[in-house]
């Protein structure tokens, strides 16, 4: 009875299928050539593009580099989609690219799901102001003949 408390509609779109995910390099591409919004902190940086698709998706970069042991990497990366699984009901339509930095991992569970939150909610915050912004300034110019 895990699901017992998500029902019907709000299961769909809870889950965390295929075509919320980033699946190749041209999407991957897309993202860091015109990335509109970019928010970070000292852990992570969350990069974002305006899409037509039918829901946002998102795309994880976690390099060896910065978190070398894989059990980490694995961990990390579960939360990021989980905490953004959990959010993307009413997100925007975005492309997201997250990309963790050196010592990402070492966070613990609580500060991460908080530092999620916040990165989350300032990205969602922009999109929608920039996209309210751009509604009124193309409802306001006068059409050309």
């Amino acid at each position: 009875m895990r699901h017992s408390l998500l029902s019907g509609v709000h299961m769909a779109i809870a889950c965390f299928p295929k075509t919320a995910r980033l699946l190749n390099a041209g999407d991957y591409k897309a993202v860091f050539d015109r990335s509109r919004y970019k928010v970070s902190n000292r852990h992570f940086l969350f990069l974002a593009t305006a899409t037509n698709g039918i829901r946002p998706r998102l795309g994880l970069v976690i390099a060896k580099k910065h978190i070398p042991k894989a059990v980490n990497r694995n961990k990390l990366k579960r939360a990021l989609r989980e905490g953004f699984r959990l959010r993307q009901d009413g997100f925007p339509q975005l492309d997201i690219v997250v990309l963790a930095r050196k010592d990402a991992d070492k966070l613990a569970r609580a500060e991460l799901t908080s530092t999620l939150d916040a990165l989350f909610s300032d990205l969602k915050r922009r999109a929608i102001k920039d996209s309210a912004r751009s509604q009124s300034t193309a409802s306001t110019s006068p059409a050309t003949a």
